[in-house]
């Protein structure tokens, strides 16, 4: 016997035998295996193997699949294209990630968050209109990180907003303590970076909600005083550089498709975001009726006299105060600063009409008028060397963890 022949296998055989025999018992199961097969089963060629491959490849993406909810949770998560994600809050993670990798999820999409913030606040509105052109999915990222924080904040400014027209509806359009408006008795707003135009929705749905409630009231209820209207008729433009529903036109908002004197609000809702936010400021005079008014909220942390290194400035006119002075210079009149919110600091401004401005200019004031031209073009001069939005207002950087 040779050194490397054993009984039932040997280097050269095809097949292992144990007990010294092969098995032929599993050699005929195989075999009527193969006689049991249905006639459509038909076994593939070496020849026919190639373009089996290829047309099952083809087929693949075709072929539809029951979706079940982990199949969807997973789409949602894979998906490379945020701009698809339906509006609401932030997706909720895949369970079966560990806690580790939920937090490397987190961390991710949080950096993602912060660098689209950054490039907002950091550049032109010119600049950022060409960015989410070329790349629209980061708006929807930017709103979906953006729903997060706001789920941590313990007021919204555009609830705020919201319930200030609404509480103004209580007096006649146009009349003292009640909203601006035109002629027609029509109030007139433009939202400029209005996000998903929450704001457009609630005011339509209050508006809706308003008129079915007064329908038939107007000739009851004769009373001296002055009434709250018996319909309203209140129409919101939105503004925003994607638009991410029906309610939103696409504008820089520096330019928007309004003609002159248009507008009887203009809202700024943490909207001053481009370096160049001062010309968003000399859009809403353009736009804005006489005795119109311009609603600004900001972060406190923007404004250079919240962040200095010493006390904090307690009255209000103090928060914002070289903000709220080159305002001025582009024919604002200032009515007041809310510094009541912890987070957020709000501003009321109004467009004068001409016949105050006469007046202003025949008083003893006509020396301030002509002090705040020389102050205009310093105000220029300053801002074709650095852009305001380095140093009037600083830009809202999230801190990175």
């Amino acid at each position: 016997m040779p050194l490397f022949e054993t009984t039932g296998w040997n280097v050269t055989a095809d097949k292992v035998a144990f007990g010294g025999a092969e098995e032929p018992k599993k050699k005929s199961k195989l075999k009527k295996n193969k006689k049991k097969a249905p006639l459509t089963e038909i076994q593939p060629t070496e020849q026919d193997l190639p373009q089996k491959r290829k047309s099952a490849e083809t087929k693949e993406p075709t072929a539809k699949k029951p979706k079940t909810k982990e199949s969807s949770q997973h789409d949602s998560q894979t998906n490379d294209a945020p701009a698809k994600l339906a509006p609401g809050p932030m997706p909720v993670m895949n369970s079966k990630l560990t806690a580790l990798q939920q937090k490397m999820m987190a961390k991710l999409s949080g950096s993602r968050f912060r660098w689209i913030n950054e490039q907002l606040y950091t550049s032109s509105s010119e600049s950022a209109l060409s960015l989410v052109k070329n790349q629209p999915e980061l708006f929807d990222e930017y709103h979906q990180g953006f729903r997060s924080q706001v789920q941590l904040w313990p007021e919204n400014p555009v609830d705020v907003f919201v319930e200030q027209i609404k509480g103004r509806t209580h007096k006649p359009i146009s009349a003292p303590g009640g909203l601006p408006g035109n002629s027609q008795k029509q109030v007139v707003i433009a939202d400029m970076g209005c996000g998903e135009a929450q704001l457009a929705l609630d005011i339509n749905n209050f508006v809706k909600q308003y008129n079915s409630q007064k329908k038939g009231k107007g000739k009851k209820d004769r009373t001296s005083g002055p009434r709250a209207p018996t319909k309203l008729d209140i129409k919101v433009h939105s503004f925003d550089l994607k638009k991410a529903n029906d309610r939103i036109t696409v504008a820089d908002i520096k330019k928007v498709p309004l003609k002159d004197g248009s507008c009887n609000i203009v809202i700024f809702c943490l909207a001053l975001m481009g370096t160049n936010f001062l010309d968003f400021i000399q859009e809403a005079y353009r736009i804005l009726a006489p005795n119109g008014e311009l609603w600004i909220a900001e972060i406190k942390s923007r404004f250079s006299e919240s962040n200095s290194s010493g006390s904090k400035p307690q009255r209000p006119e103090e928060v914002g105060k070289e903000f709220v002075d080159s305002l001025k210079l582009f024919g604002f009149f200032h009515k007041k600063t809310d510094n009541e919110n912890k987070m957020f600091t709000r501003f009321e401004f109004f467009k004068p009409s001409k016949d105050i401005i006469a007046q202003q200019m025949n008083s003893h004031k006509k020396t301030k008028f002509i002090e705040a031209e020389s102050k205009k073009e310093e105000l220029e001069s300053k801002r074709l060397k650095t852009a305001e939005g380095n140093w009037l207002l600083k830009p809202c950087i999230y801190k990175r963890r």
